[in-house]
């Protein structure tokens, strides 16, 4: 999200909603994950049964193993669903997949967004710039309604600014001493550190930790933000289109409740 600008609540702007089943860009129109609504701690591990396996790769995502899941399945965008905020552009003009990579235009904006919700996990991606960084971001626990832009946590991605942390309201988190609480907007929350991010055109590496009410988010090895007692601890996650192309691979959740077993 960009720092500079006022959010758009409710907004005159036109907007499109699409989704695997209706639009042709998507590829597959079997949801990822056999149409579950929730995927958190052990509803993880009926997803990788021997039946559970099968599902999966029928509908294109790759199981890692007992407790970990590609989300993106590196030729389309099978179990996921998409908002544009300019009906007049087509989704496949905007989002695409090419050697294994999402290629995002980064123009109108918009986000990719998972079917599924999850909860309690650990989640990898890394990302690139194509030419000019500038913005883009990992918005988590995605709420009702779809919007631009939807109340969620974000990650920022933003050139520069990589591991800081954007309330969309309403929602309220505490990191260190401070409790930060908004009804409606947005407000950022700085990382820990200067930037940690690689040059331009190199790919770097996020790695969010959510556990409980409680968000970590490391860039290339470094721990950037903590926070806890966190309002929105599950939903679904998404990517944002949000200024320049930007490409995104490599994305798998993690169960911590596996994990820990």
């Amino acid at each position: 999200m960009r720092s500079h600008k006022t959010m758009n609540r409710s907004g005159p702007g036109k907007r499109v909603y699409g989704n695997a089943r209706t639009d042709p860009g998507f590829g597959s129109s079997i949801r990822c994950h056999a149409g579950a609504p929730q995927i958190a701690g052990r509803s993880i591990r009926k997803l990788f049964t021997a039946l559970g396996a099968l599902v999966l790769l029928a509908a294109g995502c790759t199981p890692f193993g007992a407790n970990r899941l590609a989300l993106f399945n590196g030729r389309d965008f099978s179990g996921w669903t998409y908002v544009l905020s300019d009906t007049t552009v087509s989704f496949r003009d905007v989002w695409s997949v090419r050697d294994g990579v999402i290629h995002c235009t980064g123009v109108p904006d918009g986000y990719l967004r998972t079917e599924a919700s999850f909860a309690d996990y650990r989640l990898h991606l890394e990302w690139r710039w194509e030419g000019e960084p500038t913005n883009s971001g990992v918005l988590l626990h995605c709420q009702d309604p779809d919007r631009i832009w939807p109340n969620a946590v974000e990650c920022q991605l933003q050139a520069g600014n990589a591991g800081d942390f954007v309330l969309i309201g309403p929602s309220r988190m505490t990191v260190g001493d401070s409790i930060h609480a908004i009804a409606r907007g947005w407000r950022v929350i700085p990382k820990r550190h200067a930037s940690s991010e690689n040059p331009a055109g190199e790919w770097n590496t996020m790695e969010i930790t959510v556990a409980g009410d409680r968000i970590v988010c490391e860039v290339n090895g470094i721990l950037q933000n903590e926070a806890n007692v966190v309002s929105l601890v599950s939903g679904p996650i998404a990517l944002q289109s949000e200024g320049s192309p930007i490409r995104f691979r490599n994305i798998w959740i993690e169960s911590l409740e596996e994990s820990r077993e």
